[in-house]
């Protein structure tokens, strides 16, 4: 998808944000973390132009109807990940399709700045998603605690976010809530 899109754009390098960013690091990732037939995806250097992306490769074009899989052309507005987020992209080098002259590479984001991101989604296959990349060891578990500080949401949504992620890590850990006491 990412050699097809350069071709389209005529660009190198998109950025991809969406829960299929996860291959960027493991591309042998879990079943369950890649159900999604969609990639969220933008030209790095002209954002701009990702409506040529859904035109030729989105959701019903020729492309989505031979591969069975389409891409999503998004702006990085989209990405409600934590500060710094470009800064840790995973830059993939992806082969060039038959016949092109054009090298391109996808910007992946990094697993924690990901699932952080579907957690600000907040969808119930984005806790989903969060929990498996957990539970497959995919990210760090203090580490999602840490960055969930760096979040572009308001403090009531961190709030919510974090406990979300410690009843996740608990459950994974096989830890019960702690048991409150009956009265005297």
């Amino acid at each position: 998808m990412i050699a097809a899109a350069a071709n389209v754009i005529g660009e190198d390098e998109f950025v991809v944000i969406g829960s299929q960013a996860i291959l960027g690091s493991y591309p042998d990732a879990p079943e369950s973390m890649l159900r999604s037939m969609e990639a969220d995806i933008y030209p790095a250097r002209s954002p701009a132009h990702a409506d040529e992306i859904d035109g030729a490769l989105g959701d019903g074009s020729n492309f989505h109807r031979s591969f069975g899989y389409y891409a999503h052309g998004v702006g990085p507005e989209t990405a409600k990940a934590p500060a710094g987020w470009q800064r840790r992209l995973v830059r993939v080098q992806v082969p060039p399709r038959r016949a092109s002259d054009r090298s391109p590479i996808a910007l992946c984001l990094e697993p924690h700045d990901l699932v952080l991101a579907k957690c600000v989604a907040g969808r119930d296959r984005d806790w989903e998603f969060a929990r498996e990349a957990l539970r497959a060891r995919l990210v760090d578990a203090d580490e999602l605690l840490r960055r969930v500080t760096w979040l572009p949401v308001s403090p009531d949504e961190r709030t919510h976010i974090r406990g979300m992620l410690e009843a996740i890590i608990g459950e994974i850990a096989g830890a019960r809530p702690p048991r409150i006491p009956e009265g005297p």
